[in-house]
């Protein structure tokens, strides 16, 4: 959905030009304010189920650090996926398998390995992606710089 969305309409094709290049997007005659803003907003909104569904479906229950760095796996996994939504599902999958196979290695009960260890497999994987992806990356030229239409 992401992938169509982003490659294959209007709107994606807006925000991928307020992303790369904000002057030409509003020279174009694009509100460059406002599809930032609401790609924040988006964003936001989806990470927000994202808690609501670990919350509410997958463990029942809300304590004080729930998402036990799942952040930082997610920020991980746009390195991983440099940006584009196909790899960001390959990476979602091998991320979600390293989770999964930390409890499926402890519940086989071996006594060779601490189970200490095994819980940092899933950060250890994300580390390795961070140290590989920061070699190379195809965010967008204007990520993180702010736009003034004045200032042109």
């Amino acid at each position: 959905i992401c992938w169509f969305l982003l490659f294959r309409t209007h709107w994606g094709l807006e925000l991928r030009s307020v992303g790369e290049n904000p002057a030409a997007a509003d020279t174009s005659g694009l509100n460059v304010t406002r599809i930032r803003y609401m790609a924040v907003l988006l964003g936001s909104a989806m990470a927000g189920l994202g808690g609501a569904v670990l919350t509410v479906v997958q463990l029942n229950i809300f304590r004080e650090g729930i998402v036990a760095g799942r952040g930082w796996i997610a920020i991980a996994l746009v390195f991983f996926s440099r940006w584009q939504p196909g790899w960001a599902l390959v990476g979602a999958l091998l991320f979600g398998i390293a989770d999964a196979l930390q409890y499926r290695i402890q519940a086989l009960g071996s006594k060779d390995i601490p189970y200490e260890f095994l819980l940092m497999l899933p950060y250890v994987l994300t580390l390795l992606v961070l140290l590989q992806g920061s070699a190379r990356s195809n965010a967008p030229a204007q990520l993180g710089i702010p736009y003034y239409k004045d200032d042109r």
